[in-house]
């Protein structure tokens, strides 16, 4: 008798096919679905695999638009960076996912989900937390933080062994000593021989950019214009080719981006479950687009609103990375972000040349920019003598502190 439904988040790798015919061992009816968010992945071949594995049904669903428009516009419009560096290409990715796998447990009536997320790592949490959030009476099987799972399987090795032994087809060739998460706005590597953080990233890593080394010796001239802080078209300057649809706009950036060498980053990052970890990412489309926007969001966002906004976006990108998409402060901190780009609107021009992006220049409807007022040639409307009482009255607080710290000074001396 079975223990009832479960949808596993599948990739038809080794370790959710192991753990599709594992499911199975224990009693499950198992749905599998494999989201298309811009890997590249014979589609094909993974529904044939998990058909002849035993899953009761193989959802392939493409995700691309929405992951585009729902998911990665927000973090442009929030400038999101984790930590200074990380533009979070696969943490934005897990409630694009997670929300579908949710809407088809409830639609198939099943009463668990299942991933294939190690018990170290974020993308646990991040799964976890949009089905509890979107779905509150789902149960999570989490077969890498059970017990008699992790024991039975301390490696490749086993899980190898265990594929022969059930007929599940392994990978004929040799696998990559790294571990690597690929999507439409970035690919990640990770674990392996890139543990050593003092390691440098092997030549023939990166699949997504060219080494800026062997880059056109020609820059690409794009404009991007934007409205409400997302962009709605880009176009190459030199080609006189433009794209205008959200999911056309990013995969262009990520060509141009890639040929280019844009995007690239290595760094330690601290994992929201408390360890750090080593991470080598390339985002080649996301790095155009921050470097864009933030150019644009300048020249038309009142400075005091741009200041909060700042404080918002760091708040937003930690809410992400640590999978809070769906809480209720990373719902209000969005709309607030939102609200932020009413006017954020124009054009930038910029060049994308041997792995950087060269703001070239800016234009807008809505620019707070005011050529005659910041003219060093034409008085416009200001008086100068007026600075001189702003600064008299800015100096007052300075002249008092070092009064008092002058007093204090004095009085050390006397002791």
């Amino acid at each position: 008798m079975s223990k009832g439904t479960v949808v596993l988040a599948y990739s038809g790798g080794l370790d959710t096919s192991c753990i599709l015919v594992w499911l199975k061992e224990q009693g499950y009816d198992v749905i599998t679905f494999l989201a298309n968010i811009g890997q590249d992945e014979d589609f094909d071949a993974a529904r044939k695999k998990a058909e002849s594995l035993g899953a009761k049904k193989v959802f392939i669903e493409d995700l691309r638009s929405e992951f585009v428009e729902d998911f990665i516009w927000p973090t442009v419009q929030a400038n999101a960076v984790y930590e200074d560096r990380y533009l979070l290409g696969t943490a934005v990715a897990r409630p694009c996912i997670s929300r579908r796998q949710v809407e088809i447990a409830r639609r198939e009536g099943a009463q668990f989900v299942s991933h294939g997320a190690t018990g170290k790592g974020n993308d646990q949490i991040r799964f976890e937390l949009t089905c509890y959030a979107l779905y509150p009476e789902v149960e999570i099987i989490a077969p890498w933080r059970i017990p008699e799972f992790f024991n039975r399987f301390r490696g490749r090795k086993d899980l190898m062994e265990y594929a022969q032994q059930h007929g599940i087809p392994v990978p004929v060739t040799p696998r990559a000593p790294w571990s690597m998460d690929a999507n439409l706005m970035h690919i990640s590597y990770e674990s392996g021989i890139l543990e050593n953080p003092k390691s440098h990233a092997p030549a023939d890593l990166y699949l997504m950019t060219k080494n800026p080394e062997n880059s056109p010796n020609a820059p690409d001239v794009l404009e991007i214009e934007f409205r409400n802080g997302v962009p709605v078209k880009v176009t190459n300057e030199k080609e006189g080719t433009s794209k205008d649809s959200p999911l056309e706009i990013f995969s262009y950036l990520n060509v141009i981006g890639g040929k280019h060498g844009v995007g690239r980053i290595d760094i330690v990052e601290n994992r929201f479950i408390g360890m750090k970890s080593r991470g080598i990412y390339e985002t080649p489309g996301g790095t155009i687009l921050l470097k864009a926007h933030l150019d644009i969001e300048t020249f038309t966002m009142d400075k005091e609103v741009r200041r909060i906004k700042q404080g918002l976006g760091i708040k937003f990108s930690e809410l992400v990375y640590n999978g809070f998409w769906y809480s209720p402060e990373c719902d209000f901190v969005r709309h607030c972000i939102a609200k932020s780009q009413d006017n954020v609107e124009g054009k930038v021009q910029l060049s994308v040349f041997k792995g950087q992006v060269y703001i070239l220049g800016r234009e807008s409807s809505k620019s707070l920019y005011n050529e005659e007022l910041v003219s060093m040639d034409v008085q416009g409307d200001y008086d100068p003598c007026d600075a001189s009482g702003f600064i008299r009255i800015n100096a007052v607080r300075l002249r008092e502190h070092h009064r008092l710290q002058g007093l204090s000074g004095t009085n050390s001396a006397k002791k």
